[in-house]
């Protein structure tokens, strides 16, 4: 359904903040606002590095278009702090942000729900490795609590274990230890409701890392991804499934592996993923003919479904 410019009244555009992503959510958050006013939606650019709530609160704004990336903006931080301004976002709620954005929990509760996803350990304490080594190797150690790939690393051994662990506390002091699946990354990206066609990722790194997805070019990227259609039709259901049973909406991106075997592992979702040039929810939505500028339409009329501070 189109809507007009004027429905949406006056947009902050929130990009930037203070989080190890914040370089990223920048870029993001121009393409964004350009978007916006090609559309001649009446949208100002917002670095939120210092006292969003000053910069919000009686500036006549009617909604915020929510383009943070990582701690701060992802976590449900500033989507409390938006619904305590009554002003409507986009995307998901607090509930919805904060557990997607804790791995480990999110984890957890994919395990209840019997949906697959890599065993893992969370590693808060040096006597937490001999949990981690139990899982057995190879392992991948992850901040818990972080995004774009940043503190991660593959291990082979206790040794590279503890410098691991060391390199993702300084991140986060929850560490997240995980098996290693051997296979194929795919990731899912959604908008209101329309599950996109996957993308198969493939890169000459260990894994999709923060260079591989954003500073190289020798990543490949993959849309159609190749599998047959009941199969990708098959992983889009559970990719579905992995975000609902976490409270995400509005617009997304869930990563996921497939093994030597077929067996699909649930990997985490993202609330606010990127959307820059490398970025793959505009990569796949292009794929079945929403551009650029009508993405990011789609994603502003999310801000349309709540009923902030009612």
């Amino acid at each position: 359904m189109s809507v007009s410019a004027d429905s949406f009244g006056k947009v902050a555009v929130l990009m930037g903040g203070r989080s190890a992503e914040r370089e990223i959510s920048l870029k993001s958050g121009n393409a964004v606002l350009s978007a916006l006013l090609r559309r001649d939606v009446d949208a100002v650019g917002i670095d939120t590095g210092d006292g969003v709530l000053n910069q919000l609160d009686g500036a006549g704004f009617d909604r915020a278009f929510i383009i943070l990336h990582g701690r701060g903006g992802e976590d449900g931080t500033v989507q409390g702090a938006l619904q305590t301004l009554g002003l409507p976002y986009t995307g998901s709620g607090v509930l919805g942000s904060s557990l997607a954005m804790e791995k480990h929990r999110t984890k957890t509760l994919w395990r209840g729900l019997s949906l697959p996803t890599p065993e893992a350990v969370l590693l808060e304490t040096a006597e937490d490795l001999n949990q981690a080594d139990a899982l057995g190797y190879p392992l991948i150690i992850k901040p818990s609590a972080e995004g774009s790939s940043i503190g991660m690393s593959k291990v082979e051994n206790r040794e590279q274990l503890q410098q691991a662990w060391q390199t993702a506390r300084e991140y986060d002091s929850r560490v997240l230890a995980e098996r290693w699946v051997v296979g194929e990354e795919y990731t899912a990206g959604f908008v209101q409701g329309q599950m996109l066609p996957l993308i198969r990722l493939e890169t000459p790194h260990q894994f999709y890392d923060y260079q591989a997805k954003y500073s190289v070019d020798t990543t490949r990227y993959h849309c159609p991804c190749g599998l047959p259609e009941t199969e990708e039709a098959l992983l889009l259901t559970l990719c579905r499934k992995a975000y609902e049973a976490v409270g995400v909406s509005g617009w997304g991106r869930v990563d996921l592996m497939l093994d030597e075997e077929r067996q699909p592992w649930l990997i985490e979702v993202n609330t606010v993923p990127g959307m820059t040039d490398h970025s793959l929810v505009p990569m796949a939505a292009k794929v079945v003919g929403i551009d650029f500028d009508e993405l990011v339409m789609r994603i502003l009329q999310t801000s349309l479904d709540q009923q902030v501070g009612s």
